[in-house]
């Protein structure tokens, strides 16, 4: 019975979390366009709720500029309240069927709200982690009353325990590293 806990298959799901996070923090404005600040847009459209991507087109064509152009005429103004309405601070400008949208410098304060949001994001991802590494606990225990030893389950349960200061230390230095960026004028 003791064979059947794999500290690898829960380590998978933890890192499922870091990459969560590191997706999550693409979406987050620095100053410079890129595409995936709009990937957790989602627009109301042909009767259900759709990210962005799937109803237009998404470029850089200068650092400080996106352009979406949008597929579906009839959806233009579904694009632009849903961009309005995105709390990312952006103010597109229609052209038919394409909304430019400028990206302004960010104010000092907006650089707080973001750090702010980015801490938040962060902390998401660690309770995350602690559900998994919960789990794990958990599992241990059952496995412990089908037979597996105690020495063995106390090692397992250090081996999880390790897993999970590490994971919370990456999610820590992912943080740090994307509150500079953001952060830095």
């Amino acid at each position: 019975m003791a064979d059947d806990f794999n500290i690898a298959d829960y380590r998978k799901r933890m890192d499922g979390a870091v990459a969560a996070l590191r997706t999550e923090f693409s979406g987050l404005r620095t100053g410079r366009a890129n595409t995936a600040l709009l990937d957790n847009v989602m627009i109301e459209a042909y009767g259900s709720s759709m990210p962005l991507n799937q109803v237009a087109n998404i470029s850089v064509p200068e650092a400080r500029m996106l352009v979406v152009s949008v597929w579906d005429k009839t959806q233009v103004a579904a694009v632009d309240k849903a961009l309005r309405q995105s709390n990312l601070g952006i103010n597109p400008v229609m052209d038919g069927q394409t909304l430019r949208i400028p990206m302004p410098p960010l104010t000092e304060e907006r650089r707080k709200d973001l750090t702010k949001v980015a801490g938040t994001y962060s902390e998401n991802a660690k309770i995350a982690v602690r559900n998994v590494r919960r789990d794990a606990m958990e599992t241990l225990k059952k496995s412990e009353k089908d037979g597996m030893s105690e020495d063995e389950r106390k090692a397992h349960e250090g081996d999880v325990q390790k897993a999970t200061d590490t994971v919370i230390a990456e999610i820590e230095t992912a943080l740090e590293t994307k509150s500079a960026e953001i952060m830095q004028v």
